[in-house]
């Protein structure tokens, strides 16, 4: 029962890890309909700012100053991704083969050049005192640290559904996933619902990269690659545009790769694709997502 405990726990950890990645994946390509291939670069970004901030500025870590380097992260992740969507991504709306080959380029310039300045070694982002500790269930020891990931996660999920029902630009979004073409047609103008999205995205990949930072005990230029992936896998599970099927798909995802490995070190990733598979053959449009007309 311990042993079910903490890993059902250290499951629902790491699926808030990727659902902070994957909220962003969701909402950019449920209302614009763009394929964003350098999401993984918001995260990594994110996490150097968080890295900086905590290193640089402040001498002393504490919960405050972890707080601060994850809303700093956010919001550097947030501007990168509003640059990323002004340059690149606003010239290519309904040209969905140059979106996908031009933001591969732009994750390989932003990684390229971030392995230039800070090398590929992982480097250590300060933290608490108190997250090396434990939380005791029963007789289960787990790290405190998830807990931290759960919380910012529901905490993201609550803000996000807050912003798109109670104010006009999350109804205009939210009018956008579901017709986009509509929207336009009643003279809304869109561009500023469109870098929005993408200005949550980031915020949402930056605070992401700073506990993935922590999670993996390093930040490093590489550190986006598998992260990015399992982000498409919980979007395309959880339904393009949900965010409620991004939260109930990143959630299952993690407890079902916990679970796997810990019976078979190594078959959680299969364990996740064979889940992504089914998914598409048996509900195309994902756990919580709508049927496209």
């Amino acid at each position: 029962m311990d042993t079910f405990t903490l890993i059902t726990i250290t499951g629902i950890g790491l699926g808030a890890l990727y659902f902070l990645i994957a909220s962003g994946l969701s909402l950019i390509y449920g209302l614009m309909g763009v394929l964003n291939f350098a999401h993984g670069t918001f995260l990594t970004v994110g996490a150097f700012a968080g890295l900086w901030i905590s290193t640089q500025v402040f001498t002393t870590p504490s919960m405050w100053t972890f707080t601060a380097a994850m809303l700093f992260g956010g919001i550097a992740a947030g501007i990168f991704a509003l640059i990323v969507e002004q340059l690149v991504i606003r010239k290519l709306y309904e040209r969905h083969i140059d979106q996908a080959l031009v933001t591969v380029g732009v994750a390989l310039v932003v990684g390229a050049v971030l392995s230039g300045w800070f090398r590929n070694d992982p480097r250590l982002i300060p933290t608490p005192l108190w997250f090396i500790n434990t939380f005791t269930i029963g007789s289960a020891r787990i790290p405190v640290d998830r807990f931290l990931y759960i919380g910012v996660a529901l905490f993201l999920l609550l803000a996000l559904s807050a912003i798109l029902k109670f104010t006009r630009i999350g109804l205009i979004i939210r009018a956008g996933v579901e017709n986009r073409a509509m929207v336009t047609a009643l003279g809304i103008n869109v561009r500023i619902a469109f870098s929005t999205v993408f200005f949550l995205g980031g915020f949402s990949a930056g605070v992401g990269g700073v506990l993935v930072g922590v999670y993996q005990s390093g930040v490093s230029p590489l550190m986006s690659g598998s992260w990015l992936i399992y982000g498409f896998i919980v979007v395309v599970i959880g339904g393009m545009g949900s965010l409620g099927g991004s939260a109930l798909a990143a959630l299952l995802i993690g407890v079902v790769n916990q679970f796997a490995n810990y019976y078979i070190t190594g078959l959680g990733d299969f364990v996740v694709v064979f889940l992504l598979a089914a998914v598409l053959l048996t509900r195309p449009q994902g756990l919580l997502g709508k049927v496209m007309s």
